[in-house]
């Protein structure tokens, strides 16, 4: 019989599931903003509704040698993080107060979307170096932690 996963591992595993949707040729990401230990909505990175994919276009960044963390305006994609607080805007959810698991650390315009959100505390699996949004998240009342796998 399988253990059942702590809440941290179930909300972060559908992270992952959630990155699986991504069409993002440089990075697969995924989000899950959680409320009293339920799934409010889901994001992966890729491009707008009706809009091609990079897996259709290719990569802007990649085709221009744009290093990571910078220039994040040169991409058709919108990121995971965004996504997901996009669909609760959309629906009509309330994500003050919540949670959000991410598969990567955000980036500085994900971290200001979520402090301005209201989200109060990320969990993220993967590093991801932008000196700015760690600064931002410190200072900010959102709480920051690092999900440690156990393998």
């Amino acid at each position: 019989m399988a253990t059942r996963p702590d809440n941290d591992a179930y909300f972060m595993n559908m992270a992952k599931l959630s990155a699986t949707r991504s069409t993002c040729l440089r990075r697969s990401v995924g989000a899950v903003i959680v409320k009293e230990k339920r799934i409010l909505t889901t994001g992966y990175n890729g491009a707008p509704r009706g809009i091609k994919h990079c897996e259709e276009t290719g990569c802007v960044r990649l085709e221009n040698h744009i290093e990571s963390g910078t220039r994040h305006e040169l991409c058709r994609g919108v990121h995971a993080e965004q996504n997901a607080v996009i669909q609760a805007a959309y629906f009509g959810v309330s994500v003050k107060d919540a949670s959000i698991y991410i598969t990567n650390f955000p980036c500085v315009l994900c971290a200001k979307i979520l402090i301005n959100a209201g989200i109060k505390e990320v969990i993220y699996l993967d590093d991801y170096v932008d000196t700015l949004s760690r600064e931002i998240l410190e200072e900010s009342n959102v709480l920051v932690r690092r999900y440690v796998e156990n393998k």
